[in-house]
């Protein structure tokens, strides 16, 4: 088979993440078309890579075939990715010099799916959150070219808010796959028993346990806030896209709390037109301030 061109791998992406309907497509609209199409080629990777791990082809090994990926990777800054997404990413990895040790840190961090399915402290679920999404948000910064250093700290506090928020949304998903990503230190604090959960019982421990997980969560978002306030206004306007999913994702929190968390019975989802309200927002609130900064 005739191997892609750069070009067709970047067109490859690009529709694999329009098609997707992600709640994070809205957040690319702002970019330059280069780092619009390297953000197009990170959301296409983790997507495939996860997909290894959720979604395993019939009769695929997903431990074999996350060491292709591992391969693959080392493939890309060899210069002999084979690949659709990889040939992109090959492009984009050396012009925005991502490291090789986040790709395979996120591996590592999908890899976990395999191996645990319950966590029993905050501490130990802390490192799949932060290989899981705070690695995508690090990635993030290489492709917005922020300068703070500071700018780390947000985009891990923000990756951790955002998959506290996922696992809030998708706590009856994941019960179907026999998985419980909140802490069993936490259900026995609020005595909710882990066979309730797999039930999908609704019950006034859980509404009291998934409070103080949301509340949790609502912390990494004033962490990457507190951050966020302090940095410049350049590597503000370099994060707008970042915010733009900030957004979005706590929209999600919120209708999971005002719902009155009622997340076993449908996934909690943003009408695509309200995301769009979001990134408008977002953008205009970032004009607004970056132009009052520069007139002080």
């Amino acid at each position: 088979m005739t191997q892609m061109t750069p070009e067709e791998a970047h067109a490859y992406c690009t529709a694999k993440t329009k098609a997707s309907g992600s709640n994070f497509f809205y957040s690319f609209f702002f970019l330059p078309r280069f780092r619009r199409e390297a953000m197009y080629t990170v959301y296409t990777f983790c997507h495939e890579v996860d997909d290894t791990v959720d979604e395993p082809p019939p009769g695929t090994d997903p431990q074999e075939q996350l060491s292709k990926w591992r391969q693959e990777i080392k493939a890309v800054y060899q210069g002999t990715p084979q690949y659709p997404v990889t040939i992109s990413l090959a492009e984009h990895v050396q012009r925005l010099s991502i490291p090789e040790e986040y790709l395979q840190e996120l591996v590592t961090g999908m890899e976990m799916d395999l191996t645990h399915t319950r966590y029993a402290t905050f501490d130990d679920l802390y490192p799949y959150c932060y290989r899981v999404a705070s690695i995508v948000g690090l990635i993030c910064l290489k492709v917005f070219s922020t300068q703070d250093p500071r700018a780390q700290e947000y985009a891990i506090n923000l990756g951790v808010a955002f998959q506290l928020t996922n696992i809030l949304r998708d706590v009856g998903a994941d019960a179907e796959r026999q998985r419980i990503y909140l802490p069993q230190e936490d259900l026995a604090r609020f005595k909710y028993t882990e066979p309730q959960l797999l039930a999908k019982t609704y019950s006034p421990q859980f509404l009291e346990l998934m409070k103080f997980e949301a509340a949790r969560a609502h912390e990494f978002y004033d962490k990457a806030q507190a951050v966020y306030s302090t940095l410049s206004p350049k590597d503000r306007r370099s994060l707008l896209a970042a915010e733009i999913m900030r957004g979005v994702y706590y929209r999600i929190l919120t209708r999971i709390e005002t719902s009155n968390y009622a997340v076993y019975q449908s996934r909690i989802r943003i009408h695509p037109a309200k995301r769009i309200l979001i990134a408008i927002g977002c953008w205009l609130r970032t004009s607004f301030k970056n132009r009052w900064s520069a007139k002080s």
